[in-house]
């Protein structure tokens, strides 16, 4: 059993070259977990000898979502697909930001990277954030850790926390884990993980509270978030290639809201799910 299990995981390591994309829409908030954004990188270091100077990956994605975190209104976004990746220093990815990793070894990575928060409008929904203002889009700084258990045992382990500049001005981050599941093989590689996302008080307030001034307008009443753990959730990521260059992704992941995002009168409902799907060409 445990030699069988060593032959998929050699196996998969022929495909985790490619890296999970996702369309170029909003990456907060979002229920797609953060470590969905680049399952395999950590493990095409443990398991490729070297790793190629260039890896260029370019694609279109959609997504299926909520129209904003807590709303029981979906809607569709799509947009291209960029993942560049230079050595193992530095990369563009439409998932990930434009960031480099300071510190990259067999086993562990750290780094950093500029991404980016689209924000939420008022007339999301239509009708229950009206009054509630908008929260423009807003850039991010990213530090990112990520390390992998062993070659025999592949558990990859993820952290990751944003500070916003503009729209909350506060920090969000999340704890995730994953690992390659049984069936994984050259033509084939899925993922799957829990992750936990958390964030201070003035990024929950910025999305989730309500103030004095938007209470005297609005139906609701003056809520105050709190900072804390603000959602838990899955997620499964799975990649095949129809040939040598062409890949079709799809990542699905569901989160329930925790806390003060629970807690809140904007929330409508605790449970949200999102669908990604793309294709891509590796050249």
């Amino acid at each position: 059993m445990a030699s069988k299990l060593k032959c998929l995981v050699y196996g998969f390591a022929f495909a985790v070259g490619i890296f999970s994309f996702k369309a170029a829409i909003a990456q907060t908030p979002s229920p797609l977990e953060e470590w969905q954004y680049s399952s395999g990188i950590q493990l095409q270091r443990l398991f490729e000898p070297t790793v190629p100077k260039w890896q260029v990956e370019l694609g279109l994605g959609s997504q299926f979502g909520p129209a904003s975190d807590g709303l029981k209104r979906y809607r569709v976004q799509g947009g291209p697909a960029i993942d560049i990746r230079y050595k193992d220093i530095a990369f563009l990815s439409t998932g990930e930001g434009l960031g480099a990793n300071l510190f990259s070894f067999r086993h562990i990575s750290v780094g950093g990277a500029i991404t980016y928060d689209m924000g939420r409008s008022p007339h999301v929904d239509g009708r229950d954030l009206n009054g509630l203002g908008t929260i423009h889009p807003a850039p991010e700084l990213k530090f990112f850790a990520t390390t992998v258990i062993s070659k025999s045992f592949p558990l990859t382990l993820r952290l990751d926390i944003r500070k916003q500049f503009g729209a909350s001005f506060g920090y969000i981050g999340d704890v995730g884990a994953y690992m390659p599941m049984p069936g994984s093989s050259r033509r084939f590689a899925w993922f799957f993980g829990p992750s936990v996302t958390f964030a201070d008080a003035r990024y929950m307030n910025t999305y989730f509270g309500i103030s004095h001034t938007q209470a005297a307008s609005t139906r609701y009443s003056f809520y105050k978030a709190h900072g804390g753990f603000k959602s838990a959730g899955i997620g499964v990521s799975a990649n095949y290639f129809l040939t040598p260059h062409l890949i079709l992704n799809l990542d699905a992941a569901y989160d329930r809201l925790l806390g003060s995002a629970s807690d809140s009168p904007i929330t409508q409902t605790n449970n949200e799910e999102a669908l990604s799907l793309g294709a891509i060409y590796k050249f």
